[in-house]
């Protein structure tokens, strides 16, 4: 019987190691469990959740402030699009103006000279076509052109502002200040 209870107890041991504890009751739970409120007590004491909230406040207001940024830059964007789509369906209007001159120009060609007609209205034809081409690639270049310079100067200004080193490292310095701070 005594070797039955041995070894239950040596079994029981090797599951669980032995926890110390003062009087019997104070163990290390109950002692961290007396630290944390101790630290919460003195965090609590110092103003620790005023300086807290105050930060938070600082975070939501320059978060506000991105957000009231980007839709600005938003609306910008926009209204620079909206301007670029009316410049491509002008192009594409004198485009089609351009081909309309080019036919009228190619049928009085015809009625001058009919033994050379067939050859000048496709010469015509085609050089009203490359002029169109070209005409819709510059224009299309040029709207590329300004908008990827324009998404790119405020892409710039935007990082320049918000992710320098020297607005990380005030962030940083603002924060340690703000935690260091007695309140």
């Amino acid at each position: 019987m005594a070797d039955l209870v041995l070894l239950s107890a040596a079994a029981e041991g090797a599951e669980h190691a032995a926890d110390p504890a003062l009087f019997g009751v104070l163990n290390g739970t109950v002692w961290v469990s007396i630290a944390m409120a101790a630290f919460l007590a003195i965090v609590i004491w110092k103003g620790g959740i005023r300086a807290v909230t105050g930060m938070l406040d600082r975070q939501i207001a320059d978060i506000r402030k991105q957000l009231d940024d980007a839709k600005q830059l938003r609306a910008e964007a926009e209204a620079l699009r909206d301007e670029y789509t009316r410049k491509i369906a002008d192009a594409e209007k004198n485009a089609a103006e351009m081909a309309t001159q080019a036919e009228h120009e190619a049928e009085a060609v015809v009625a001058q000279a009919r033994l050379d007609a067939a050859e000048l209205v496709q010469r015509r034809a085609r050089m009203a076509q490359d002029k169109i081409a070209a005409a819709e690639r510059a224009a299309i270049a040029e709207v590329r052109a300004r908008t990827a310079d324009a998404a790119a100067k405020a892409a710039a200004a935007l990082i320049a502002e918000r992710h320098g080193k020297d607005a990380d490292k005030a962030l940083i310095d603002r924060t340690i200040a703000g935690l260091s701070r007695p309140h």
